[in-house]
């Protein structure tokens, strides 16, 4: 097919912000973890499907399935969803307190 690019779940994008490799990446409504660091406007690859580690709000419990939101001010996963922007679901509980938990990217675009 001569319009086909790519499968789009590996992409490579201007870093909005300095990123850590295992971070999560927050470009427009692209969201994705980032296999490698980068410095702001740098290019990065970001992973937008399957099952990460990210950090996460410490002071949150969360369980299987919830719906998780990256809160791009913090660079946090979180169950909040106000000014946030939804990136998948929970594959695992996570306890109050605790640093990461497991999310599960589908690489849908959220408006």
């Amino acid at each position: 097919m001569k319009t086909y690019i790519q499968p789009g779940e590996n992409l490579t994008l201007p870093a909005p912000y300095d990123v850590v490799a295992g971070g999560g990446v927050l470009v427009g409504k692209i969201f994705g973890v980032a296999q490698a660091p980068a410095t702001s406007g740098e290019d990065v690859v970001l992973v937008r499907r399957g099952v990460f580690e990210i950090a996460k709000t410490s002071a949150q419990a969360w369980t299987v399935g919830a719906a998780i939101y990256w809160d791009d001010t913090n660079q946090l996963c979180t169950t909040e969803a106000t000014d946030t922007v939804l990136i998948g679901a929970a594959t695992a509980e996570a306890s109050d307190p605790s640093s990461t938990g497991s999310v599960l990217l589908d690489g849908s675009l959220r408006a």
